[in-house]
């Protein structure tokens, strides 16, 4: 594979080299991500993610381990899993140090507050990597924070001895627990009124989060959640009009396929990447009619206004919809 020259292909893509592979934890690397030339990358906040796009034509969505305003490098985090669908088996196993791969540059759906007053990190496994680069974002600014981490055993857990040494981390095995899971509820109840509160792990702790923090009555714009796989089934029913406004185009949506596979399908160049409603790629802003929201992104507030939608996975409520595309 060709090393490229480092400079990005357009505004939303790079072309980076691969520059270090390292062990983080059992079945999880480290990749680290350069310009050619050795120039700054586009700013990183923490929380954000890069996307991959792999030789073998699949698209991978991986959060960053280290913000930074001026970047010389992207780190991910990236653990193997064998019911994957061939992102990270991939990764693993064919990716090596000086092959070039083309990048999206970092967008970030997963925020950090940084003038909290109190922060409540949650992660699962592979879930810290958002998790970890807020960590070091909030030391940075002095902020008050506790971060709550869970693995099944300690041979899974990434950045462990790092964060083993932290007062304010809480690390929890589930095997030297006896089995027994993160106390998910008690960590919320326990959380200051006003603070904001942050988790990213596998679906049933995620589920488990956002319940407990209903059941506790938290503000929705304190709670924060990332999905690394869907949360909804993908809008497939079809029979409505989608209007794209910018293009001057009508595409009747047939029963069993996206708005973007549509747009797609019409010759149209759409931004776009995960397809699962969880990278963000392909939002774009509702002018007229109701959206069936299925991304794993929008807040309740966000869905109910009906302001933008992402195409790739939600439909319409309504006979019409008007995009602005």
């Amino acid at each position: 594979m060709s090393v490229a020259t480092g400079a990005p292909q357009d505004s939303a893509h790079l072309q980076l080299v691969l520059t270090r592979i390292e062990l983080a934890a059992r079945d999880t690397n480290l990749y680290t991500f350069e310009r050619a030339d050795g120039g700054s990358l586009p700013a990183a906040e923490a929380g954000a993610h890069i996307g991959l796009r792999l030789p073998n034509g699949l698209e991978r969505q991986y959060s960053l381990v280290v913000s930074d305003p001026t970047p010389a490098s992207y780190v991910v985090g990236v653990k193997k899993d064998a019911a994957s669908r061939g992102g990270s088996s991939w990764i693993h196993d064919e990716l090596k140090v000086g092959m070039s791969l083309q990048i999206d540059v970092p967008r970030n759906n997963f925020p950090l507050k940084e003038d909290a007053e109190h922060t409540v990190l949650i992660a699962g496994g592979i879930g810290i990597t958002p998790i970890y680069s807020m960590t070091r974002r909030l030391e940075s600014l002095g902020r008050a924070f506790d971060l709550h981490y869970s693995c099944r055993s300690r041979a899974d857990a990434a950045f462990s001895r790092e964060l083993s040494a932290k007062p304010n981390a809480h690390i929890h095995f589930d095997d030297e627990a006896g089995g027994k899971l993160l106390p998910i509820v008690d960590i919320v109840l326990a959380a200051p009124r006003g603070a904001h509160l942050y988790c990213c792990g596998p679906a049933p702790m995620l589920a488990a989060f956002e319940a407990a923090c209903q059941s506790d009555g938290r503000p929705q714009s304190n709670i924060h959640v990332e999905y690394f796989t869907q949360k909804y089934e993908a809008a497939t029913s079809g029979g409505y009009i989608v209007r794209l406004a910018r293009s001057k185009r009508e595409l009747a949506i047939p029963d069993g396929k996206s708005i973007l596979q549509c747009c797609l399908d019409a010759g149209l160049k759409v931004d776009h990447s995960c397809e699962e409603g969880i990278c963000g790629a392909c939002e774009t802003k509702v002018l007229e009619g109701t959206p069936d929201h299925r991304d794993s992104i929008l807040s309740e507030s966000e869905r109910a206004s009906g302001k933008t939608m992402m195409i790739c996975c939600s439909g319409s409520k309504s006979p019409r919809l008007v995009l602005d595309l």
